[in-house]
C-alpha cells in the first residue's frame, strides 16, 4: 500500500510508520521540515502547510490517508493561547489534508482522522459507544465536535472516512502513562483526586493493530472507539499499576492541588468516561491486550 500521514513523527505516527514500513509499504509523510529528518527506507517526508508548499505535486496513487495532526493535549497548561492553538492547529491541519485529497488524480480508499474519546465529555455512570450520539459540552468535547465535523467533509468526495476516538494510549516511553507512573516509582503514588473517575485505556500495540484492522475493514466508517474493552476507574488502574510496579499505591493526590497546578487541562486526569469499543468489537478485531494487567506487564516486565 501507498500511505500518506500527517503528525507522522509524533507518538502514534512514528510507530505507525514504523510498523508499516516493516510490513513493505511505501509510506510519505507531510511535514513542515522534510529537510530535517531521518532517512528511511520506504519513507518520504513531504512539505505542507508553508507558504507556497503544494504537497499534491509529490504525491500520485495514495491508498490511504492518515492524519494525526495537532499540537499535543499534554503540552502545557491550557492557556487561552493554547487552547486556541489546539483547536486551530486540527482545522487547519484537516483542511489542508482534504484539499490534498481533493487533488490528488485519484481518491484514496480511506481517509482516517484522529480525534479523542473526550468528544463525549465526561461521566462517572454512563457508558458510551459509537452510537452515542451527543457531544459533551466541555472545552475538550467541543474541539473533537468540530474537528470530526471538519473531517467527515471527506464523505463529499467519496471517501471512506473514519473518525478514530483515541483513549489514553499506554507506552513505556512516551504517552500519559511515564507521568502516572513516575510518582509510583518514587514510592508516592496513589489515586487522582478521588479516584472513581474513569480511564479508558489501550496499548499501543492496540492502537497500530486497530488502524491496520481499520484499512483492511471497508465496513468500518464514522466514529470508532479505539480502547480496550476493559476500562478501570482511576484508583483499580492506580492498584494495578503499583502491583505491576512493585511499588506502594497509598497517597492520594487532592483534586484542589490538581487544579491549582493544571488549570483547565486538570479535566484530563480529574474526570473521565467509560468507553467501550463497540465497532472494533463487532468487527471482530482481537485485543493483544484486552486487560489493564495484560497491557502493563508488557510494557513493564
Amino acid at each position: 500500500m501507498r500511505i500518506l500521514i500527517a503528525g507522522g513523527t509524533g507518538f502514534i505516527g512514528n510507530r505507525l510508520t514504523d510498523y508499516f514500513q516493516k510490513q513493505g509499504h511505501e509510506i510519505f509523510i507531510l511535514t513542515r521540515n522534510p529537510h530535517k529528518l531521518e532517512y528511511k527506507e520506504r519513507v518520504s517526508y513531504i512539505e505542507w502547510l508553508n507558504p507556497h508548499s503544494q504537497p499534491e505535486t509529490e504525491l500520485d496513487e495514495i491508498d490511504v490517508c492518515i492524519n494525526l495532526a495537532g499540537t499535543s493535549l499534554n503540552s502545557g497548561r491550557w492557556t487561552k493561547q493554547k487552547k486556541q492553538q489546539i483547536l486551530e492547529s486540527r482545522m487547519i491541519s484537516t483542511r489542508e489534508f482534504l484539499r490534498i485529497m481533493n487533488a490528488l488524480p485519484n481518491q484514496p480508499d480511506v481517509f482516517i482522522n484522529a480525534s479523542a474519546i473526550g468528544y463525549y465529555g465526561t461521566s462517572k455512570d454512563t457508558v458510551f459507544t459509537e452510537d452515542t450520539i451527543v457531544s459533551g459540552h466541555d472545552f475538550l468535547a467541543e474541539v473533537c465536535s468540530v474537528w470530526e465535523q471538519e473531517a467527515q467533509e471527506a464523505e463529499s468526495i467519496g471517501v471512506r472516512t473514519v473518525i478514530t476516538r483515541f483513549g489514553i494510549i499506554l507506552d513505556q516511553k512516551e504517552g500519559a502513562l511515564p507521568k502516572i507512573a513516575l510518582p509510583y516509582k518514587l514510592m508516592f503514588g496513589g489515586p487522582l483526586g478521588n479516584g472513581e473517575q474513569w480511564m479508558s485505556w489501550i496499548h499501543i500495540d492496540d492502537v497500530i493493530g486497530s488502524i491496520e484492522h481499520i484499512i483492511h475493514y471497508p465496513n468500518i466508517e464514522g466514529p470508532v472507539n479505539i480502547t480496550a474493552p476493559t476500562p478501570q476507574r482511576n484508583k483499580e488502574f492506580g492498584k494495578t499499576l503499583s502491583n505491576v510496579l512493585r511499588k506502594p499505591h497509598s497517597l492520594p493526590a487532592p483534586s484542589f492541588a490538581l487544579r491549582t497546578i493544571l488549570g483547565d487541562m486538570s479535566i484530563l486526569v480529574l474526570k473521565g468516561q467509560y468507553v467501550y469499543p463497540q465497532k472494533l468489537e463487532t468487527s471482530g478485531y482481537q485485543f493483544y491486550y484486552p486487560t489493564l494487567q495484560e497491557a502493563l506487564e508488557k510494557i513493564y516486565t
